[in-house]
């Protein structure tokens, strides 16, 4: 496919039938090894971007509505969690989000690529902002799949912040993958991911669907909106391996978020329970 270009535009080539351009009002880095091109630029609305082969993969503008979401919605839910996963993550935002409840002890977060978490501490700080400093936390460098097959103490939530399932980031959306997560909870434990933009990616979303709902005692979604993952809500993935989570009230939620002390840009405990109340064409895509 041809994507149409236009002097001083990222074209993003992600879907054949629509398409996203940002204006670049001035590029940083931009290199191609390999089969991939890795640029960050800067846009007047949307801060400094990143994209993968024309791929909008965060920007400074909107990252919090996703990494907000994807953290707090299972910390608070769970009500808590002393140890936390996460899965991909290498701009250091999620670890960022998760380090902030004081209540979280340990927080391991395993990366494939090293480069991937030097390159964003350079061009990208304020994602992180300090959170790989945190003695907290435990950065492993490895494969996500490989990491979650092996043994090792129970997590209270584990995040899976993954790109698409494309290439590497295949194998962390298939349904042996699933398993093993659910493997490493502890006993209320709670898994989110990643999962695409449904009105766009209604597949991905299907998939994972599947293998939740064989697995886990409650499973579904939820939602959260981030201009640049362009195309509709983006779904995020939820797998408990007990019902409690769920159904915690508004007042509890409230309680929880008030004693956390956290000042949030996107997440309210009323955007939290909201959030699972599905339109009907992503309903029936579970």
């Amino acid at each position: 496919m041809t994507i149409p270009q236009a002097e001083g535009w990222t074209v993003e080539p992600l879907h054949k039938e629509y398409s996203q351009a940002l204006l670049e009002d001035r590029v940083l880095y931009d290199s191609k090894t390999g089969h991939q091109r890795l640029r960050v630029f800067e846009n007047a609305r949307f801060g400094r971007v990143l994209t993968l082969d024309g791929v909008i993969q965060t920007t400074e503008g909107d990252e919090f509505m996703y990494h907000e979401m994807l953290a707090h919605v299972p910390i608070f839910a769970h009500g808590a969690a002393k140890r936390v996963l996460i899965i991909g993550g290498g701009d250091g935002g999620m670890a960022r989000e998760v380090l902030r409840h004081k209540t979280v002890e340990h927080c391991t977060m395993v990366e494939i690529d090293a480069g991937v978490i030097e390159f964003s501490k350079e061009f990208l700080p304020g994602l992180s902002n300090g959170a790989f400093d945190d003695p907290r936390l435990d950065l492993v460098i490895t494969d996500g799949a490989a990491f979650m097959a092996g043994q090792g103490e129970p997590y209270d939530v584990i995040i899976v912040d993954s790109t698409d399932p494309i290439g590497p980031g295949e194998v962390l959306f298939t349904p042996e993958f699933y398993a093993n997560c659910k493997a490493r909870l502890s006993e209320d434990g709670i898994l989110v991911t990643q999962n695409g933009v449904p009105f766009m990616q209604g597949d991905e979303l299907s998939k994972t669907m599947a293998a939740f709902r064989t697995l886990f005692v409650d499973w579904g979604c939820y939602l959260t909106h981030v201009p640049t993952y362009a195309g509709g809500p983006m779904a995020l993935g939820w797998g408990s391996r007990s019902g409690k989570a769920r159904d915690v009230p508004l007042a509890v939620l409230q309680q929880r978020f008030d004693a956390a002390g956290i000042a949030m840009r996107y997440y309210t405990p009323a955007l939290h329970l909201g959030a699972f109340a599905l339109p009907a064409y992503i309903a029936r895509l579970l």
